[in-house]
């Protein structure tokens, strides 16, 4: 396995806009760059191993390939939280500065989209799936968009009660869109599971626009594995019984595959267990913590087969070879457990089932904690990157360390295109990871320099870090951080606060600043 050593490294591999030239008859012809067609991919509360390439034994044959020919990261942030780091992926600021640092019920502020500026790129634009936001997202920069608005919704019927079937468990009604008509509630019929729809969505826009000559912009927003916990029958048989080893076996199973895969070091300390032994449960509770992880992966394999499907209609149409492919997770997997009554029959569409902590604290091996935290379990998820042209095969990044900020600029690179200048937004917060290196030997500037090191910020809910190089200070449910050299120890298991005071004091000086710079943005 090529092991990824330094960013500049990385500059000269991919995204290269480099001039191509060919002899045809002992003269040089200059090749025009073409657009690359993107890809954005967001799965929804999934964890760190729970892909068979970051150590997972579920089933994810498409994404084990674009991982296995492509480019993956092993630090790469998101805000811990569904909604803002969904705000922070579309604009390529901090959620704070849009006014998404707390709720989703604001416009957001300050701020252009991925999608506004592709399009001004000449790019077609299109989003299906979850938004979790007020704007519709053809207000936002897509030309279309099919899915869903606000938060978690039933997999198999997000609207009303369908004859013959028990009524869906719902937390609220949410609101869909379809062709451009907004539907609250919608009630599909019952060939719909969440994530196969989606996918046909996307693969409509696909079909339809073939002949087109343009480059297209897909961003596909599951909803999977998110709560309720529901699936395919056929889906969840593959994964019945293979969990009743127990959440202590799969997590050492996943952990051992970590290092043999080169993600982790061999001397990786893993965090604390925080599950209960399994050899507490009763036969009954261990039947059932099974069926809700065998439910939790039938909702990723199914994911991984939906994503095929894209990538095979663009194989069939040639288009394949230049298509940039990002995969990422919006938070960590979720200990979050929603309390709906229900029909009773987990994983289908009148019950809403949660995954709970111990599954939870296994999907996230090796770190510590989960969604909603600012430790690494909460903040660091997989991210997959994938250009048939890039010649980074079976890589894996593990010294930049990533944030969804950065996916703004990075996309505009790889497109040749420029951000906006304009007073009413805010500038990029984001580093492009896409260094464009035309021409090949040209150096970083200083800028690009200093930003390899940059500061991260996180706040959410009663947390908040920050990261700096190796270093990162933490905190939840009080004001006193904890602090961890990541080099040595990213399972977050020895605070040195006590014996590096000036290290927190400094560090605390720039979240301190930050907090100041984007609770004054949003003034």
């Amino acid at each position: 396995m090529i092991r990824e050593i330094s960013l500049i490294l990385l500059a000269f591999l991919i995204f290269s806009c480099k001039e191509n030239k060919k002899q045809i008859h002992g003269q040089s012809e200059k090749k025009e760059f073409q657009k690359p067609n993107i890809i954005l991919i967001l799965a929804d509360d999934m964890g760190w191993s729970d892909l068979g390439c970051y150590g997972s034994e579920i089933n994810t044959p498409v994404l084990d390939s674009l991982a296995y020919n492509g480019l993956r990261f092993t630090q790469f942030y998101n805000t811990s939280k569904c909604f803002p780091s969904r705000a922070a992926l579309l604009t390529g600021l901090y959620a704070q500065q849009v006014g998404a640092g707390r709720t989703w019920q604001n416009t957001w502020r300050n701020s252009t989209t991925i999608a506004a500026s592709l399009k001004e790129a000449g790019y077609m634009t299109w989003m299906s799936g979850k938004h979790h936001g007020v704007d519709v997202p053809t207000d936002k920069g897509f030309d279309k968009y099919y899915g869903l608005l606000s938060g978690a919704a039933n997999q198999f019927n997000p609207g009303e009660r369908r004859p013959g079937e028990p009524k869906p468990a719902q937390k609220r009604i949410r609101p869909f869109y379809v062709d451009g008509k907004r539907y609250e509630p919608y009630t599909p019929d019952s060939t719909y599971y969440s994530t196969d729809a989606f996918t046909t969505a996307a693969l409509d826009w696909i079909e339809t626009s073939e002949k087109e000559t343009k480059p297209f912009f897909l961003y596909l927003s599951y909803t999977a594995p998110h709560d309720p916990l529901m699936a395919w029958p056929e889906d969840i048989a593959k994964y019945r019984g293979k969990y009743k080893v127990g959440y202590e076996t799969i997590r050492m199973q996943r952990f051992a595959k970590q290092k043999e895969l080169g993600l982790i070091p061999q001397d990786f300390k893993l965090s604390e267990p925080i599950y209960v032994p399994w050899e507490s449960l009763s036969e009954k509770e261990k039947d059932k913590e099974d069926l809700k992880m065998a439910i939790y992966a039938a909702m990723i394999d199914r994911m991984d087969y939906n994503i095929g499907r894209v990538l095979n209609t663009l194989r069939s149409q040639e288009k394949l070879q230049n298509t940039i492919v990002l995969f990422l997770s919006d938070n960590g997997s979720s200990a979050e457990v929603v309390e709906i009554p229900g029909n009773g029959n987990i994983g289908t569409v009148g019950q809403w089932t949660s995954l709970g902590s111990d599954w939870a604290n296994v999907s996230n091996t090796p770190f510590r904690m989960y969604k909603n935290n600012s430790y690494e379990g909460g903040i660091n998820t997989p991210a997959i990157l994938s250009w048939p042209e890039m010649n980074s095969k079976g890589m894996i990044n593990d010294t930049f360390y990533g944030h969804f900020i950065d996916v703004f600029p990075t996309l505009l690179k790889a497109a040749g295109h420029s951000y906006p200048k304009n007073d009413t937004i805010f500038p990029l917060e984001g580093l492009s990871f896409a260094r464009n290196t035309y021409p090949p030997h040209m150096k970083m500037s200083e800028k690009d320099r200093l930003m390899i090191d940059r500061p991260l910020f996180f706040e959410w809910a009663d947390g908040a870090a920050v990261r700096k190089g190796n270093w990162k200070i933490v905190r939840e449910k009080t004001e006193q951080w904890e602090l961890y050299d990541l080099s040595r120890d990213a399972g977050e298991t020895y605070n040195l606060a006590a014996v590096m005071p000036d290290k927190v004091l400094e560090m605390n000086a720039a979240f301190e600043a930050w907090q100041e710079r984007v609770n004054k943005d949003n003034q």
